[in-house]
């Protein structure tokens, strides 16, 4: 059984996750970022491409104390384990994702495992998906790992892979009332062939606001019903 896969993304209004400057720009506010925590709370393992890796250096933890004594309690552990997706292995151990938090697993090709050798011993499973990156094989080696709910935070290259391949079961996106405006910025989909294209209605399954942030849920795989 394939893991159920839940895309996680703030937006601006025109549709980027980021600026093309050299610090991050944020988006949600304290509230919605107590939101995503408590979605990494509940996920099995949390999804990001190295690109993502690179430009934030973020840890990707569980924050709340609370939350984490919750899913020892249920019999979890502390923390999710966390993903990495890398065609090229072009990863730097020295990122304070390795150093903290449990569980860490790299998904990557034969060239790119290669390329890392032993760099990640005893900070990572490198698992080679063989010439590319195939994001089927992908859940199906989480499914075998037991791993029942898949979090995935991004970048624009991995949102739009899991998307076009017909493999994201919801979307969690925010709305931040900003405009970024620079072509030279990310955006959170890139061009790609999309199920149905743009002839295909995803169903809108919650409406919500967390202070200026618009908050919308939507289910890719079911059509809405448009009278």
């Amino acid at each position: 059984m394939r893991p159920h896969v839940l895309l996680s993304v703030a937006v601006s209004i025109d549709g980027y996750i980021d600026d093309a400057s050299r610090d991050r720009l944020l988006l949600s506010n304290a509230a919605d970022f107590d939101r995503v925590d408590s979605l990494r709370a509940e996920s099995d393992a949390i999804l990001i491409g190295a690109e993502t890796l690179r430009r934030d250096n973020p840890r990707l933890l569980v924050n709340s104390v609370d939350r984490r004594l919750h899913r020892v309690a249920a019999g979890k552990p502390e923390y999710p384990v966390r993903v990495i997706v890398t065609a090229s292995g072009d990863l730097d151990p020295a990122l304070r994702f390795w150093h903290t938090g449990g569980e860490r697993l790299v998904y990557t090709t034969d060239s790119g495992a290669q390329r890392l050798g032993d760099r990640l011993a005893g900070q990572a499973v490198v698992v080679s998906l063989g010439a590319a990156i195939d994001f089927e094989a992908l859940l199906d080696d989480l499914g075998k790992r037991g791993l029942e709910r898949l979090m995935v935070e991004g970048g624009g290259s991995i949102h739009t892979a899991f998307l076009s391949a017909g493999l994201a079961d919801e979307i969690w996106m925010a709305v931040a009332p900003v405009v970024v405006g620079d072509a030279a910025a990310p955006r959170f989909l890139g061009p790609a062939a999309f199920p149905g294209g743009p002839q295909h209605r995803m169903q809108l399954a919650d409406v919500g606001r967390i202070g200026d942030i618009a908050l919308l849920r939507y289910l890719p795989k079911e059509d809405s019903d448009v009278g």
